[in-house]
C-alpha cells in the first residue's frame, strides 16, 4: 500500500503503482490537465513519473503557477531546439543545454557555424516541432547500454561524459521527442503544447566542459514564456537593459576601460569613474568610523601557507592564480606567493600581531582590499564579474556574547548603505551547510551552532524577505546574501555578512584572547562587505541609474554653458565659485550654438547646468537647468548653492 501526502495534509493511498498524473487525475480533471511535473519527497519528476509501489511519500503538483514550472518549461525549449537544430544541419554533436536565467541554451559541435541569420528558420523548424505536440518520454537504462546508445547515435560528446563524468552512476536517463534522443536527468513537459512563446536571442562560442585547452562548441541562447505578452515584457526589458549596459555606457561616459594589454578581467579606473568610486569610498569610510571600526592596510599578495593555513588553498585552488615560485638557495625550494583571493587571513595575522584581552573585543577591522580570482575567459564581463576587485571587507573579532549584537550591526550597515544609494528593494537569502557536502571545514555542532544564531537574528530585525538555502554556505560558515533589485527588475548579488567559527579555531589559526577568568578563549569572527566589490557594485549603479547618477555621486556635478564668448569671464568667474564652494564643475566655452551646448551636457549625463548670458551678468545670477526637469527658473549664485548642497547633503537618488 502507498500513501501519498499532499501538501495540504489529505493523504491519498493506492494498492496500485501509479504515475503522478494519476494522483492529479483522481483529485480532479482540471488539475490532471494544467500538471506540468512534480516535486516527490523534495525532488523534481516528471508528470509521467512511476510512484514506489508502498511506504510513504510526498508530493507537490507544479502547474504554471508554481516557480519551478519556467524552469522546467525551458528546460523542455531547450531539447525542441536542439531537435530543430539536429534536422537542419548535419552531423550535429550535442554537448548540454541547461536553464540559465530568464532562459536556457544548448552547445553544439557542427561544422556549419550559426548565426543570427539562421535564427528565423531554427524558429520556424521550433513552432514545427511544438504544433506537432509529440510527448517527451523518458527512458532509463543501464549505464553500459546507455553507452551504447550514444555510440550508435554518433553522438561522442555524450560517450565521454557517460565514461567520465556519470562514471559512477549505475542508471542513466534519456528523454525522447520523436526522432530526437538526449542523455537528460530533466524533467520535462509532458509535452511542448505549453511553449507559449519562444525566441532565440544570441549565439556565442564555449569550451567542451568550460574547459579552455577543450576544445570549442557553439552556444546557443534562447529564452521561453508560458505567454506571448510574457515574452514581449522580457524582450522589453532586455532592450532596456542593453540601453543600461554598464559596458557601452562607462565608455561613452569615460569611467572605466579594459584593456587587453593589462589583462581580461581588470579594470582601469577613469578620473570620471574614480570620481564615483571616491564618493562610495567616502561614505563607506564615514560610516566605518562611525561604527567603530579601525582601518588597516594589507598587501594584495601573502605565502600559499597563510592561505594553506586558512583553507583557501586548496579550497578554491581552481578559482585562483597559480602560485609565484621564487627562485630557492643552495637547492632548496623557494618561497611560493599567492595573489590574495581573500583578505581575512591577513586580518586575522593582525590580530595575532599581539596578546588580546577580552577588553580589546569586539576589534573591527576594515579594509579596501584589493583581491584577484582567476575567472574563465568565458565568465569575464565588464566590471561585474572580474579578475581583480576591491572588496569593501572588516573583519569583527567579538566573544559568543557579542556575536548577536555584531552580526546584526553588520546587517544594520549594509540596509543604511543601500537605502543611501536608492537601492529600496532586495531580498535576504541565508546560505546553510549542505550537511551531505564535503566541501565545508569544522565540526557539524559548530555549523549547528553559528546557523541558529544567524538565523535568530535576522528573524529578530526588520527584513524584507528572509529565505533559507542549504549548500550556499562558505566554507568556513554561514552567510546572509543581500539580493537587490534594480530599477528595472533584475537581481544583483551584493552585500554579505558571514559568521565563521572555524578560522578562529586550533585546526586553523588557533585565535585566543584572556577572558575575564584570566583564561585563554577562542573569538568568534564575522566577515562582512556590505557592497560586495567596488566594481561590481558600481558597474550595478551604472545600470541601475542608466549612467545618470544623482548628484552627490555624479562625477561632474554643474556644467556652466555660456550663451556666447562674450560672457566666458562671467562664465569663469561662476566656475570658480562653485569649485572653491567644493561643487565638481566644468566650463563649456566652445564657440557652439547653446542648444547644442546643452544637448552636449544632456548626452553626458550632467544634473545641472548653469546657463550665463547678458541678462544673467547684469543681474550677477545663473540661469538653471535641471538634467531630469529642464529649466528650473533664473537663481542668485548663493540661492542656486543652497539647492544643490540640500540635495547633495541628503544624497537624494531621483
Amino acid at each position: 500500500m502507498l500513501t501519498v501526502i499532499l501538501p495540504d495534509g489529505n493523504t491519498l493511498e493506492y494498492s496500485r503503482r501509479v504515475r503522478t498524473i494519476d494522483v492529479a487525475a483522481d483529485i480532479g480533471s482540471r488539475l490532471a490537465k494544467a500538471t506540468l511535473a512534480a516535486q516527490l519527497d523534495g525532488q523534481l519528476v516528471g508528470a509521467d513519473c512511476l510512484l514506489p509501489q508502498e511506504g510513504k511519500v510526498s508530493l507537490r503538483l507544479i502547474t504554471k503557477k508554481d516557480p519551478e514550472a519556467l524552469g522546467i518549461l525551458r528546460h523542455s525549449c531547450a531539447h525542441v531546439m536542439a531537435r530543430a537544430v539536429m534536422r537542419l544541419f548535419d552531423g550535429v554533436q550535442l554537448a548540454f543545454g541547461p536553464t540559465v536565467d530568464n532562459g536556457f541554451y544548448y552547445d553544439f559541435r557542427l561544422e556549419h557555424s550559426i548565426s543570427e541569420a539562421d535564427f528565423p528558420k531554427i524558429e520556424a523548424e521550433m513552432a514545427k516541432i511544438i504544433k506537432e505536440d509529440e510527448p517527451f518520454e523518458r527512458v532509463d537504462e543501464p549505464r553500459d547500454r546507455a553507452i551504447q546508445l550514444c555510440k550508435d547515435l554518433g553522438q561522442t560528446l555524450k560517450v565521454e561524459h557517460l565514461e567520465e563524468g556519470l562514471a559512477e552512476e549505475e542508471t542513466v536517463s534519456f528523454y525522447r521527442q520523436g526522432e530526437f534522443v538526449d542523455l537528460c536527468r530533466g524533467p520535462h513537459l509532458p509535452s511542448p503544447r505549453a511553449i507559449g512563446a519562444f525566441k532565440l536571442l544570441s549565439v556565442a562560442g564555449a569550451y567542451w566542459k568550460g574547459d579552455a585547452l577543450r576544445e570549442q562548441l557553439q552556444r546557443l541562447y534562447g529564452t521561453a514564456w508560458f505567454s506571448k505578452q510574457d515574452l514581449d515584457e522580457y524582450i522589453e526589458r532586455l532592450e532596456e537593459a542593453k540601453r543600461r549596459d554598464h559596458r557601452v555606457l562607462g565608455k561613452q561616459l569615460d569611467l572605466f576601460t579594459i584593456d587587453p594589454m593589462v589583462g581580461s578581467g581588470l579594470v582601469l579606473w577613469l578620473p570620471k569613474g574614480a570620481v564615483v568610486r571616491r564618493q562610495l569610498e567616502n561614505l563607506i569610510y564615514d560610516e566605518l568610523i562611525r561604527r567603530g571600526y579601525q582601518p588597516v592596510y594589507t598587501p594584495a599578495i601573502g605565502r600559499v601557507e597563510l592561505y594553506e593555513t586558512s583553507g583557501h588553498y586548496p579550497y578554491y585552488s581552481d578559482s585562483q592564480f597559480p602560485p609565484i615560485e621564487m627562485a630557492g638557495v643552495d637547492g632548496k625550494r623557494g618561497e611560493r606567493f599567492l595573489l590574495r583571493p581573500m583578505n581575512c587571513p591577513h586580518h586575522i595575522v593582525i590580530y595575532q600581531s599581539k596578546p588580546r584581552s577580552y577588553r580589546d573585543l569586539p576589534l573591527r577591522l576594515a579594509e579596501l582590499g584589493l583581491v584577484h580570482r582567476f575567472e574563465q575567459s568565458g565568465e569575464v564581463s565588464g566590471m561585474t564579474r572580474v579578475r581583480g576587485f576591491t572588496q569593501d571587507d572588516a573583519h569583527i573579532f567579538c566573544t559568543d556574547d557579542q556575536v548577536a549584537d555584531e552580526f546584526r550591526g553588520c546587517m544594520e550597515m549594509t540596509q543604511y548603505l543601500f537605502k543611501t544609494v536608492g537601492l529600496e528593494e532586495y531580498r535576504v537569502r541565508l546560505g546553510f551547510r549542505d550537511p551531505a557536502g564535503d566541501k565545508y571545514v569544522g565540526a557539524a555542532e559548530v555549523w549547528d551552532r553559528a546557523e541558529a544564531a544567524l538565523e535568530e537574528v535576522c528573524r529578530g530585525m526588520d527584513l524584507p524577505e528572509l529565505e533559507i538555502e542549504t549548500g550556499e554556505a562558505a566554507f568556513y560558515g554561514p552567510k546572509a546574501d543581500f539580493v537587490a533589485n534594480d530599477c528595472i527588475g533584475r537581481e544583483w548579488q551584493l552585500g554579505t555578512v558571514q559568521l565563521d567559527y572555524n578560522l578562529p579555531s586550533p585546526e586553523r589559526f588557533g585565535l585566543k584572547y584572556i577572558g575575564a577568568d584570566n583564561r585563554p578563549h577562542q573569538p568568534v569572527m564575522i566577515h562582512r562587505a556590505p557592497l560586495g566589490s567596488m566594481e561590481r557594485f558600481v558597474g550595478m549603479l551604472i545600470e541601475h541609474f542608466a549612467g545618470a547618477f544623482p548628484l552627490w555621486l555624479a562625477p561632474e556635478q554643474v556644467r556652466v554653458l555660456v550663451v556666447s564668448q562674450k560672457f566666458e569671464q562671467y562664465g569663469r568667474q561662476i566656475e570658480r565659485q562653485l569649485f572653491e564652494a567644493g561643487l565638481r564643475v566644468s566650463g563649456d566655452y566652445r564657440p557652439e550654438k547653446i542648444g547644442a551646448k546643452i544637448r552636449d551636457a544632456q548626452l553626458q549625463l550632467i544634473p545641472y547646468m548653469f546657463i550665463v548670458g547678458g541678462r544673467e551678468m547684469e543681474q550677477g545670477t545663473v540661469s538653471v537647468r535641471d538634467r531630469r526637469e529642464g529649466d528650473r527658473g533664473t537663481m542668485d549664485l548663493h540661492s542656486a548653492l543652497e539647492k544643490l548642497n540640500a540635495e547633495i547633503q541628503a544624497k537624494t537618488a531621483r
